[in-house]
């Protein structure tokens, strides 16, 4: 499993990350305190703080190609 932390801030943010995450065969999982849904449902995204950082759980450990594609999203 990858671990990142991400921040999405527009409702076009959450479009474009949701699309970049639906074409992943693997699951990705967002984390927000004691909340944890998944990163393709984009109503789920919606439930979340989005003013907050959140954690991004990659249930795969080859997903180079799939971070280079968040990158905009990812907090250093």
């Amino acid at each position: 499993m990858t671990n990142a932390k991400i921040r999405i801030n527009t409702i076009n943010d959450v479009k474009n990350f949701v699309s970049i995450v639906s074409k992943c065969d693997y699951d990705v999982d967002i984390v927000s305190g004691r909340y944890a849904i998944d990163a393709k449902s984009i109503m789920g995204i919606f439930s979340l703080d989005l003013s907050k950082e959140l954690e991004l759980h990659v249930h795969s450990d080859d997903c180079k190609d799939f971070l280079d594609e968040i990158k905009d999203f990812i907090v250093e």
